[in-house]
């Protein structure tokens, strides 16, 4: 897959992250991560064939005459003319950057574009370098100027010189907020003819010292004098390079995808421990005793063994389902951001819904108070043979007695058949009972067994399936974050690496800031 296409690919997984967090995220990371989406993707649409640089620093370092020499021509800005000049120069090496200089917001007087005096330089087509306003201007328009182009240009020169390269306005307010841009960045110490021969080497080790303090580690610095031209070809050959290469720009849209990837995934905690099963069953206890399912239960067992009665659910307890709720958004929500934990809210049943839907689950499950089937006819068989054993007992009495006159073997027979009788009755009517009381326990287990299925399924559909959704959101949001940060670009190779301690250990880093962040337009 090309660069561009990769890119292209990225910026959509990362739009859709956005587009699935929505409200999720805190408003200044979806503004800053929106900005980095649409700036990547209309630097796409003009396309990364050119390579935009800008020459950014302070007051007096000499941008504009680095600017000119670079460019062979005498056309930007020196001298007196600075500090009344909050307006970009341009300068392209062909005349195919037109729509880019307009998205850029460079005034069209501004521009030299394939101008005859820069015919002959082949190796640096493809290039359109900008000489930006002086960011300690005491005119805030400048710097709201550089704070605008700074995150459209591909590679940002700073340029430095030996009285201000320590200035604190530079560090804190834009190299210390460039970390992670190292792949798209070059420090230039201009004036270095004004310094002492013995002295440079201690001058840009200690440049290199303060980028390291800044978090900046492995940025490239070159000693240049835009008066003696000492560097000022080094510069050129590195331009050259980068041009060669064209991975510059796409660099920098990967910097800048990677940058807001990782606001998304700073935000997005990378486990969230939960199970739909485990927090049915914590829960599940608190609503069956809000309920009195188990003595719902407990009734219907005792209206089946004692053949009367007529139990009912009462309406939940407010307080139970409402305090079991609360603790159901605590325990799935603890890990996740504050903007996730309110969604989670909004997405689950309210507290009032959740009572009235339990009540209703509870309402469903049938209680059923009737007694085993012809338990009743079973039972007046059972008395009426006691009585009739009763009564063929009375019957021998009288038999053995002598007062009825019945010879052998009719009194043992009588009383044989009272016992059979008595005996019969007595065993239908314990049979009915132990049926009965066999029955009540298993209409009592099944209404605890149904009611809490039917909490269960209260607690899924209410809690359990809103719950599982966001979090799969989550998930989403994570993958799609991280898979636009898991195609890196190659950095352009460094010519210029020697000439500074620590810049041999440039890294291929493609981090950025995205554009709109706090200092993220200096990146």
């Amino acid at each position: 897959m090309t660069d561009d296409a990769t890119l292209r690919q990225r910026t959509d997984d990362l739009a859709q992250a956005l587009a699935v967090a929505g409200p999720r995220l805190d408003a200044p990371t979806a503004a800053r991560v929106g900005q980095a989406v649409d700036g990547v993707r209309e630097r796409l649409a003009l396309g990364i064939d050119h390579t935009v640089v800008a020459l950014a620093g302070g007051t007096g370092s000499g941008k504009s005459s680095l600017f000119n020499k670079i460019s062979r021509l005498t056309f930007a800005d020196v001298g007196i003319k600075r500090p009344t000049t909050a307006r970009v120069t341009a300068c392209s090496w062909d005349d195919g950057a037109q729509a880019l200089l307009d998205w850029i917001g460079v005034d069209r007087e501004r521009r030299i574009v394939q101008a005859d005096e820069l015919e002959g330089d082949e190796e640096l087509d493809g290039l359109v370098l900008l000489d930006l306003p002086d960011h300690d201007s005491v005119e805030p328009k400048h710097r709201e100027v550089v704070d605008r182009i700074l995150p459209l240009v591909d590679l940002l020169i700073w340029v430095v010189d030996p009285q201000k390269y320590a200035d604190d306005a530079l560090h804190s307010g834009y190299l210390r907020e460039s970390v992670g841009m190292e792949a798209s960045m070059l420090v230039l110490l201009n004036q270095i003819d004004t310094v002492p021969p013995a002295r440079r080497s201690e001058l840009l080790t200690d440049l290199d010292r303060l980028l390291e303090d800044d978090g900046l580690v492995g940025v490239p610095v070159i000693a240049v004098s835009a008066r003696t031209d000492e560097g000022v070809a080094q510069v050129r050959e590195l331009l050259e390079e980068v041009c060669e290469r064209r991975t510059v720009a796409a660099g920098r849209a990967a910097g800048e995808l990677d940058a807001a990837a990782r606001l998304v995934l700073a935000q997005l905690p990378a486990e969230v421990p939960w199970q739909l099963d485990q927090a049915v069953a914590r829960e599940l206890p608190a609503l069956v005793e809000a309920t009195g399912l188990d003595s719902v239960a407990g009734q219907v067992g005792a209206a089946v063994r004692n053949g009367y009665g007529m139990p009912e659910f009462p309406p939940p307890d407010r307080d139970a389902v409402t305090l079991s709720r609360a603790r159901w958004l605590t325990r799935a929500g603890a890990p996740l951001p504050a903007g996730w934990q309110r969604a989670l809210a909004d997405t689950t049943q309210g507290a009032d819904v959740l009572r009235t839907a339990v009540f209703e689950a509870m309402r469903s499950v049938p209680l059923d108070v009737s007694g085993p089937a012809r338990a009743r006819l079973l039972r007046r068989i059972g008395w009426a043979l006691g009585g009739a054993g009763v009564v063929v007992g009375v019957l021998a009495g009288l038999m053995s007695g002598g007062v009825l006159d019945l010879a052998a073997p009719w009194p043992a027979v009588a009383w044989g058949a009272a016992g059979v009788l008595v005996l019969a009755g007595l065993g239908l009517t314990v049979g009915v009972v132990v049926a009965r009381r066999r029955l009540a326990r298993r209409r009592a287990e099944g209404v605890a067994a149904q009611g809490r299925t039917a909490l269960e399924r209260v607690l899924v559909d209410g809690l359990g399936t809103p719950t599982q959704r966001l979090l799969a959101e989550h998930r989403q949001v994570r993958d799609l974050a991280q898979g636009a940060r898991e195609t890196p670009v190659e950095r352009p190779k460094d010519t210029a690496a020697s000439t500074s301690p620590g810049a041999a250990a440039a890294a291929g880093s493609t981090a950025s800031t995205p554009p709109g962040a706090s200092g993220g337009a200096h990146a």
